[in-house]
């Protein structure tokens, strides 16, 4: 089973047990860089400097992308782009439910209600099939740890991983500044074609600018 860039942040940041999100905030802003991510790679946005755009509205046949290419059709409002932080901004806390819905869906997680304190309703979701994330570990594991060299969209989901700081809920117990120091230099590898690698260190700025925006926003 190939899940989706998205799926994969979100199934790291899940606790397998109690089925809540380590770091939800970052990992949204991941997911949602995922699935821009995903969408560079099948030809369908453009991410250019600051700027996003919709090149090609055809569906790719995987739900989760083609949402995404209805929603960011109807944001650009007949503009040719916008700015990519803004898109970020608006689509990372819904990408976290959009993805783990899809991994419900596929059976790889279960969709559990539960009540904090009691009272406020929230959706859980713990691992029901432990086999994908199991892959998608050692395949971290071997390209990170032991220094394999990843495959395309294995580099695209560890620059997403070092982007969004996500280091210890995708390589727990691990020293971090080691793994910060090898996921950088992936992020920075000659991994991909130019305009891919782009598009990520232009994703990971505009992700980079929004996480200030929300920490400075919290602060004051």
């Amino acid at each position: 089973m190939e899940i989706t860039l998205a799926e994969e942040i979100m199934l790291l940041s899940l606790d397998d047990e109690s089925g809540s999100a380590k770091q939800r905030q970052a990992a949204g802003w991941a997911a949602a860089g995922g699935i821009l991510l995903e969408l560079v790679l099948a030809e369908r946005v453009s991410v250019t400097g600051k700027y996003l755009e919709l090149t090609d509205a055809t569906p790719t046949g995987e739900q989760l992308l083609d949402s995404r290419i209805l929603l960011i059709g109807s944001w650009l409002r007949g503009r040719s782009k916008r700015r990519v932080t803004d898109w970020l901004t608006k689509d990372h806390t819904k990408a976290v439910g959009a993805t783990l819905e899809r991994l419900s869906e596929r059976g790889v997680v279960t969709a559990r209600e539960s009540k904090v304190l009691g009272v406020f309703p929230v959706r859980l979701y713990p691992e029901a099939d432990g086999a994908v994330e199991r892959e998608l570990r050692e395949r971290l594991t071997a390209a990170v740890l032991k220094g394999a060299e990843p495959d395309e969209r294995t580099a695209g989901l560890i620059a997403l991983i070092h982007s969004a700081k996500l280091h210890r809920v995708a390589f727990p117990g691990q020293p971090r500044r080691q793994v910060a120091a090898r996921t950088a230099e992936i992020a920075a590898g000659q991994w991909a074609a130019e305009g891919v690698r782009a598009a990520i260190r232009d994703m990971q700025a505009a992700m980079a600018a929004v996480t200030l925006v929300t920490v400075a926003a919290a602060a004051g």
